[in-house]
């Protein structure tokens, strides 16, 4: 087996496999391979502070042993139970956290200066936020280092241990790992950082929660045996979705979720579905190419826009290519310095935690009181299968009958349980039918007030005919970014509802004849917020 490095793809030489035997070799396993009964039945929501669950009261397929954020995906019609990550984020939408602290440290002019031209077109896209959630810290490790604080990410590095890449270049691999490290500043408080090796088959060399400083990180990282093979990129992708980011492994949930992945040339089978999965579940992909395919080897490689299709985004800020190993040293800082920029880190976001969700309640007279009460029942089981913090889905509530109340703002409650507590206090009103006129002051008074970076969601039930006009307060909100949701009971008007919703209006409109049938939507509801998201443009 060729270990040296005269000859830099040296297992290339040999028969390319064929389609139907690469596929078979290649395909990555599939995300969800058995249904356990157990998990269908939805997880309590009554937990401890530093435990998040969001549970969805539908068939959900877990897969066994993984930490609670990769635990569902709304793909097509299937509804499943998480945490925190499910679907592709694709919308740029962003959580606030200052990172000019670490840009002082790690960004200097000097360490700046290293990042080359062909890199930057890409690093003014995104300015929006993406903060860590502090009231989510976990145990502290022992450590001789807290970290770098304001770089709080948890990261995976794919190490190419292929024979292609010889011993040389396997070192200066294992040396630019340990640089690394150290300029990251490892810590429990700051980036935690483990690496898996893949060759023909994927290995976790360590996990998160292995190594709490960098001087023990460098240590380690020095000692890793080079395992040879071919470069399944595909295989360690989908293996690093499925079993790295796990509480047993040290994630820590309220931090971005990071996979740097390092190949030499090109990888030797598809690597699209398995990102495209991995990405779903809010990881932030990281490319780093060295040495690409020279002309006479293009022909041999399977997927020639790999990057593209596996990496976050195609902006250039999530792929670095370097053209030879020999200068890997420089990328160091620029690496680490995108790694760190959690306000650009738009992976992480999916349909749970990144919106602004206004309720907008019919309290009129022909509703009733035992009415209204399930009302605010159906309410709270939406808001419940939402991350809520003050970083997350933010919930905001207004009641109106010819007149409109402002029940709760968007900053007013950050926990789920404060949440929760706040709808089952909402006293119903009684009165007129003015929808219209509810649609202008929920703008004015909750979506006017929405974060930049948050999708603004309108949920508004209604179970009669308005007094007034509806469609030009709707029109209003839509222009504004408001996606609308109607959901009419009983005397409700299918135009008006329609009127009201975003379009198209199948998926934003819900008609039901009676009260007591609205929790049949709960699940619809959420899996069509999710779809959408899942749906916009990745790049």
């Amino acid at each position: 087996v060729p270990t040296g490095d005269t000859v830099h793809k040296e297992y290339q030489t040999s028969p390319v496999p064929t389609p139907a035997t690469q596929t078979a070799t290649t395909t990555p396993t599939p995300t969800t391979t058995t249904t356990d009964p157990s998990t269908t039945t939805p997880k309590p929501t009554t937990t401890p502070a530093t435990t998040r669950t969001t549970t969805v009261a539908a068939a959900a397929k877990t897969r066994p042993g993984l930490h609670r954020v990769r635990d569902i995906a709304f793909r097509g019609i299937s509804t499943s139970a998480s945490n925190r990550n499910i679907l592709r984020p694709n919308t740029g939408i962003q959580r606030q956290e200052p990172v000019a602290a670490f840009q002082r440290a790690a960004g200097s002019p000097a360490h700046l200066a290293m990042e080359t031209d062909s890199w930057k077109p890409g690093l003014s896209l995104f300015d929006t936020g993406f903060s860590s959630k502090e009231e989510l810290n976990p145990k502290p490790l022992e450590s001789i280092s807290q970290g770098n604080p304001n770089c709080k990410v948890d990261l995976s590095f794919l190490i190419d241990g292929s024979w292609s890449i010889g011993k040389r270049r396997f070192q200066l691999q294992k040396q630019f790992l340990g640089n690394v490290a150290q300029a990251l500043g490892i810590g429990s408080t700051g980036p935690l950082m483990g690496i898996i090796q893949y060759g023909d088959d994927p290995s976790t060399e360590f996990n998160l929660k292995t190594y709490a400083n960098s001087k023990d990180l460098r240590n380690a990282i020095e000692k890793i045996p080079q395992k040879g093979g071919l470069s399944n990129v595909g295989k360690a992708l989908s293996f690093v979705n499925k079993n790295f980011f796990s509480d047993a492994n040290g994630n820590r949930g309220g931090a971005p979720n990071v996979v740097v992945v390092m190949v030499d040339g090109w990888p030797t089978d598809q690597v699209e579905e398995a990102s495209r999965l991995a990405r779903e579940s809010g990881i932030n992909i990281f490319f780093v190419t060295i040495e690409a395919a020279a002309g006479s080897e293009k022909q041999n490689v399977i997927e020639p826009n790999f990057v593209d299709k596996a990496v976050c985004r195609t902006n250039g800020f999530y792929s670095i290519n370097v053209p030879s190993w020999f200068s890997l040293h420089k990328v160091v800082q620029p690496l680490v310095k995108r790694v760190c920029d959690t306000d650009r880190l738009v992976c992480s976001k999916t349909c749970l935690n990144s919106a602004d969700i206004g309720f907008i309640i019919d309290g009129s007279s022909s509703v009733g009181t035992s009415n209204f009460r399930t009302v605010l029942q159906f309410v709270a089981n939406i808001s419940k299968e939402f991350e809520i913090s003050d970083t997350d889905t933010r919930i905001g509530a207004v009641q109106y009958t010819y007149e409109q109340r402002l029940e709760f703002s968007f900053d007013k409650y950050s926990t789920k349980q404060d949440v929760l507590s706040a709808i089952k206090r909402i006293s119903y009103w009684s009165g007129g039918t003015s929808t219209g006129a509810a649609i202008s002051y929920a703008s004015e008074q909750l979506f006017s007030k929405s974060k930049p970076n948050k999708r603004k969601i309108m949920i508004l039930i209604t179970d009669g005919r308005s007094y007034d006009d509806v469609r030009v307060p709707a029109m209003a909100a839509h222009q504004n970014g408001v996606i609308a949701y109607s959901i009419g009971v009983a005397w409700a008007a299918q135009d008006e509802l329609e009127a009201i919703a975003t379009d198209p209006d199948k998926e934003h409109s819900f008609f039901v004849d009676e009260f007591d049938n609205l929790y049949r939507f709960v699940n619809q509801l959420i899996q069509n917020i999710c779809t959408e998201f899942n749906s916009q443009p990745r790049n």
